[in-house]
């Protein structure tokens, strides 16, 4: 073999060394793509859709936090728009006869009323008061109060289609018209005194809880307790031991307290008596009396079981008649005082819940005014209900006279009349049975609301 044979022998072995190493290396590289989609397709997990449900995620990964759904709103209160719509359907004859709380003797015009029968009907119909309080000569025993109230209520029902308020002043201690009849078989919780020198509020919400509890099962709504005076002079026997003590904070928090078990057991309370009867001197049954502090004093003393009140939601205040000529420059009780009431009771204090007067038959009044005429300055004060008004007619047929000649605009009356409606309405809601049916109306054919003998003690 020449040289040139030799030549293009190694060019035809390059040639096809190189062509073997290009087909080994396809093969290689067709090994190692397959080997890495298999590696793919069986070893790495697929990526779940964007799509899929959320609750799917939630329920395959332990690690992430469930769906909570959330709140409910707070339902809208519309009672007061509901108690104005009732309003705007009444005379003006039964919206002023919802600002009185008066006895059952000063409704039928009977003495020691202990029975509510036809003559108490009649006697509603005419003047379907707001509210009525009774007395010790008007509770007798378990049996009779519980049905004197019962038909109370009904009448009251069938009349207006709102209940009514049936009070009592139910202190404990020496003011206990219930624990202090033996005939009730109840237990005294005793003076407040000795309760807030315990130092524990606690002990003032039992005592409401039980007061609240046995008149609840009577058929009384509202008591009018507790006493918010603070007790700063020593002297003072009308308030005494019936207050919780001497330091504001010490009887701000007990009358809360004693408020709450009221509440609990189905009883609105009635904190008494603003601007505070704790300093005084005198007492306001026998004649007038004054309180020399000025208002800067009283906000930072007396004022402050009532601000608490207040803040809590308390449904009733009672206004005694208390003259703080410091504060309004003259001898007007606060009762008949638009200063009093409302500047500062419900502008500067921000009350907004019913303001009744304590006892209209009190000599602090009835020395100085005749019925009507105190029953009229307390409406243009800002009062939503007049308690035993010394003469109820008289004073009834005041406002409605002082309306209708201008002297006290219609929107006036109808501001208490909402204010008051309203409270009913909140009360029966509250008080509502858990089936939704209503008392049974009882009807006269009941013995028991049948009064044969109109006379004292008859009804």
């Amino acid at each position: 073999m020449n040289q040139e044979e030799r030549r293009r022998r190694r060019q035809q072995d390059t040639k096809n060394a190189t062509i073997v190493f290009m087909v080994f290396l396809i093969v290689v590289v067709l090994a190692i793509a397959g080997t890495v989609v298999l590696i793919g397709k069986f070893v790495i997990p697929k990526e779940k859709p964007d799509t899929e449900p959320v609750q799917n995620a939630v329920t395959e990964n332990p690690t992430m936090t469930e769906y909570v759904e959330p709140p409910a709103p707070e339902p809208v209160d519309d009672t007061p728009e509901r108690a104005a719509q009732i309003v705007a359907g009444m005379t003006l004859e039964d919206k002023v006869a919802q600002m009185f709380v008066v006895t059952p003797n000063a409704l039928t015009g009977f003495s020691g009323v202990t029975a509510a029968g036809d003559t108490t009907r009649e006697a509603y119909n005419s003047h379907p008061v707001g509210g009525l309080i009774y007395m010790g000569d008007n509770l007798t025993g378990r049996e009779q109060t519980t049905t004197m109230l019962t038909n109370m209520q009904a009448f009251a029902m069938e009349r207006t289609g709102l209940p009514v308020f049936l009070g009592v002043d139910e202190e404990g201690g020496r003011v206990a018209r219930i624990a202090g009849n033996a005939e009730f078989g109840v237990t005294n919780v005793g003076d407040m005194a000795t309760i807030g020198a315990t130092g524990d509020p606690q002990n003032a919400y039992n005592a409401g809880t039980v007061i609240g509890g046995y008149l609840s099962e009577l058929g009384f709504n509202v008591d009018f307790a507790p006493v918010a005076d603070i007790l700063t002079n020593p002297d003072n026997t009308v308030i005494g031991d019936r207050s919780f003590g001497s330091d504001p904070q010490l009887v701000a928090s007990m009358v809360t307290s004693e408020l709450q078990g009221l509440s609990d057991a189905g009883i609105l309370g009635a904190v008494k008596h603003f601007p505070g009867h704790g300093g005084t001197a005198g007492d306001s049954h026998n004649g007038a009396v004054s309180v020399d502090k000025t208002l800067e004093e009283l906000t930072a003393q007396e004022f402050v079981p009532f601000q608490n009140a207040i803040n809590a939601g308390v449904p009733f205040v009672m206004v005694g008649h208390i003259s703080v000529p410091n504060v309004t420059g003259d001898n007007t009780p606060a009762t008949l005082s638009g200063r009093m009431i409302t500047e500062i009771l419900r502008g500067q204090m921000g009350y907004n819940g019913i303001v009744i007067t304590d006892g209209m038959n009190m000599q602090a009044v009835t020395s100085s005014y005749n019925s009507d005429t105190a029953a009229v300055m307390a409406v243009q004060a800002g009062v939503d209900m007049i308690l035993m008004p010394g003469n109820f007619e008289m004073a009834y047929n005041g406002v409605l006279e002082a309306v209708r000649n201008g002297t006290i605009t219609e929107e006036r009356i109808n501001e208490s009349v909402v204010r008051i409606v309203t409270a009913k309405l909140r009360m029966q809601q509250q008080n509502a049975p858990a089936d939704g049916t209503t008392p049974a109306d009882t009807g006269t054919a009941d013995g028991a609301l049948v009064e044969t003998q109109p006379a004292e003690g008859a009804q």
